[in-house]
């Protein structure tokens, strides 16, 4: 009913940047909060930056400074500029969407498949 769609991971050395993107389509009525959380091998799966279908955004404080996200309401995409990118934050980077389905109305939480991320030092 709803297909989503991530690109934008790869390798990066220290320093350098990479944008995120998430699009997500199908029987959609409404969206409600994008996020993009993170898992790194061995740890909990952890927020990195969420917005609010009014443009109001939250980062954890490791990626504060650093990323900048944003979304598309009329194409239903987010996406992740980060930049100064640290082999800390290597990682498989999933969005997460709050969508209202269509015929009836329902909500859903939607995952990304995951896109991954390695930053080299």
């Amino acid at each position: 009913q709803v297909q989503r769609v991530e690109s934008g991971g790869g390798l990066v050395q220290a320093g350098g940047s990479l944008r995120l993107y998430c699009a997500v389509s199908g029987r959609i009525f409404s969206i409600y909060a994008m996020s993009w959380y993170r898992q790194a091998p061995g740890k909990q799966r952890e927020l990195v930056a969420a917005i609010t279908s009014g443009g109001s955004t939250n980062y954890a404080d490791s990626m504060k400074g650093r990323g900048t996200i944003s979304r598309d309401n009329a194409k239903n995409t987010v996406t992740l500029q980060m930049n100064s990118l640290k082999p800390e934050d290597t990682a498989v980077y999933y969005c997460n969407v709050g969508v209202v389905l269509t015929g009836p109305l329902r909500y859903r939480e939607v995952w990304g498949q995951g896109t991954p991320v390695t930053v080299s030092s």
